[in-house]
């Protein structure tokens, strides 16, 4: 897992450069599908195979659904993504909301850990084990964004 210093900091990541982008507004349960649909779509342009479209999108989903449950509202935004030193092409999930943020972020990252009792406490855990770099910052009280990127490997391209 690549870890970089905060992703949060800048407003624009100069070695990153989105091909595309995508904001879905996450509001209703049925935005989830969208998110799903979209990721999908846009993994296959960016020329991800059909397995790590559907486990990308399965990254998505987790974090829309996370959303929705503990802030009600936020977005997913979806580009695609050139490493401008490497030349290597990736897609790019940033999930935000306002919602009530993580007390506990470490807490929060372990496997089988949910506030809610009808939760298995799989959500971030997984999207960590499915993307190559996962960030997350939260504020009680201010929210949360995740920032995921997933990167095309050489028999992909």
């Amino acid at each position: 897992m690549n870890r970089i210093n905060d992703p949060f900091e800048t407003e624009s990541d100069e070695k990153n450069k989105p091909i595309e982008t995508k904001k879905l507004d996450l509001v209703l349960s049925h935005d989830n599908e969208n998110v799903v649909f979209s990721v999908r779509q846009i993994a296959k342009k960016a020329g991800f195979g059909l397995i790590d479209e559907v486990m990308i999108a399965v990254a998505a989903s987790e974090l829309s659904t996370n959303i929705l449950r503990y802030a009600e509202k936020g977005f997913i935004e979806i580009n695609i993504i050139c490493d401008t030193v490497t030349g290597i092409t990736g897609i790019e999930l940033l999930a935000n909301d306002a919602g009530p943020g993580i007390n506990n972020i470490e807490q929060a990252l372990q496997e089988n850990y949910s506030t809610q009792i009808n939760s298995l406490g799989q959500g971030l855990p997984s999207v960590i084990k499915i993307m190559d770099d996962f960030h997350i910052k939260s504020e009680p009280g201010k929210g949360t964004r995740v920032l995921a990127r997933k990167w095309l490997k050489n028999e992909e391209n």
